[in-house]
């Protein structure tokens, strides 16, 4: 892979307006101009509606969707900065410029704030509860008798088995956000797209226990497989992952591995001596952070610092020490953790570039066990606890509840043989014209030219397809209070 082509301006719809006397009069960068597309659109708003770990929690303290993309955008632009800084002086690539690094902070700050906008109401477990939904409901459901299952090729049935908010924000950015503006969506550069396609493969070439991280899970819906190959064809990186999805990737991880922990212990999830204990276990495991002859001064002790922390706390008369260690700690664990990803990249670079890399930028750093510890503490006394399940519970009921009443308004939807009832009408027209509009385009153009359909036939089971997707973006694209608000959580 090369830069050249890996920093793509190209976009679905070049410019058409272009002054003849005075050129081209905006002197933004095309990544630039990216930048102001997301922060205009409706669908980056929406992000403060969605759940990041507490769903309805109405602290201004407790972390959102869109807070949490803000928060990865700052962290991925940094890395950007810190990563090319060090491409450059350690002369890892001739080719590479201080321009290109420049561009490289530009695409990972628009794709921090892009990254987790096709995720549904209530994060991932709002993915799992439509997953589990589809797979429930799709074998039962018939179109004149005919199973869907029947009328969908292999790709569309795993699609829905597989929904993945990675895929479902492509498929956002792209062709439903600003529709009514512009048919190709935000209209985003190529090197953007690229990069938050984590997963460059099928939903039919998912191998999570092959160990290639690239393959854990799907990144482009089958309607979108046409937009995947023009990008990555024009990026050059064909199936592998585009560098700069590695460095958002880790943005990601150290934003909410770190922020879970501090929203854990607002919550009063997680208390300072139980993070205190967590971390000592794990820096007695690791002899790297207790060997003073192979400490260096970029280590970083996880448990000293948090003790030395809450000290520093009591010694100046602070009321909550506690609270003081826990909040600092954080900041001191994201400069390191953003060191170790710096490190992470530049020392598997060439394995980068040539798309032979499978792991994460924290294997085999320093970081890799406090990664891990992060996110086995949130899990054991955040996700798994009872308050967190009963909310969940209440989650699923709110999803299962649309989906169940949606679905068969959206079979029906266009099909001059079936006609809606009024629940269904009214149900239809909840879903935007925007939406609408774009799957109506999306259907006429798949099946023009077709002389005739038959149930059968691949043509009419894309059409088909679309339909259905469109129940599913209506559903995915709801807030995590409008079920609370409609009075439909029971």
């Amino acid at each position: 892979m090369e830069w050249t082509r890996l920093l793509s301006t190209k976009r679905q719809r070049q410019n058409r307006y272009k002054s003849q006397k005075y050129g081209d009069a905006d002197l933004r960068s095309e990544f630039e101009k990216d930048y102001h597309r997301i922060i205009g659109s409706a669908s980056f708003r929406r992000l403060q509606d969605k759940t990041q770990v507490f769903p309805l929690d109405k602290s201004d303290f407790i972390r959102t969707r869109l807070t949490h993309s803000m928060e990865v955008s700052s962290l991925a632009k940094s890395l950007g900065q810190n990563i090319g800084e060090s491409i450059l002086v350690h002369k890892k690539d001739s080719s590479f410029t201080v321009q290109m690094k420049e561009d490289i902070c530009n695409i990972l700050q628009c794709a921090g704030l892009i990254h987790d906008i096709g995720n549904p109401p209530f994060g991932h477990y709002g993915e799992a509860a439509i997953r589990e939904w589809f797979e429930r409901n799709l074998p039962l459901l018939t179109y004149h008798g005919t199973s869907l299952e029947e009328l969908l090729e292999p790709q569309m049935r795993e699609d829905f088995y597989h929904f993945e908010g990675n895929a479902q924000a492509l498929r956002l950015v792209q062709q439903i956000s600003h529709f009514l503006v512009d048919e190709n969506g935000m209209n985003l550069t190529y090197a953007l797209l690229n990069t938050i396609i984590k997963y460059p493969v099928a939903s039919t070439k998912i191998h999570p226990e092959s160990g290639d991280i690239r393959e854990k899970k799907m990144g482009y819906y089958y309607a979108d497989r046409e937009l995947f190959e023009d990008i990555v064809s024009e990026t050059g990186a064909g199936n592998h992952r585009h560098p700069l999805t590695f460095i958002l990737e880790a943005a990601d991880d150290i934003a909410y591995k770190t922020a879970d922990i501090e929203d854990a212990f607002v919550k009063r999830f997680l208390t300072y001596h139980s993070l205190r204990d967590e971390l000592r276990k794990l820096q007695n495991r690791e002899k790297k952070y207790a060997d003073p002859e192979e400490k260096d001064q970029n280590w970083f002790c996880p448990a000293d610092k948090l003790v030395e922390l809450y000290d520093r706390a009591k010694k100046n008369g602070v009321d909550d020490p506690g609270d003081y260690a826990v909040k600092n700690w954080i900041v001191k664990a994201q400069g390191f953790l953003i060191g170790c990803a710096t490190s992470g990249f530049t020392s598997h670079y060439e394995e980068i570039m040539e798309g032979t890399y499978k792991k994460d930028l924290f294997a085999g750093t320093l970081a890799e066990g406090l990664v891990k510890l992060l996110g086995e503490i949130a899990c054991k006394c955040v996700f798994k606890t009872e308050t967190i399940y009963r909310m969940e519970v209440k989650e699923a009921v709110m999803l299962d509840n649309l989906l169940d009443r949606f679905v068969g308004a959206a079979i029906k939807y266009d099909d001059p043989t079936q006609k809606l009832n009024s629940i269904e009408e009214r149900l239809i027209s909840f879903i935007s014209n925007n939406y609408k509009k774009c799957i109506s385009l999306s259907c006429r153009r798949k099946i023009r030219g077709l002389s005739s359909l038959s149930e059968t036939s691949a043509g009419y089971g894309l059409y088909l397809w679309y339909d259905r997707q469109l129940c599913e973006e209506a559903v995915s694209g709801i807030e995590c209070d409008y079920g609370i608000k409609e009075n439909i959580s029971e």
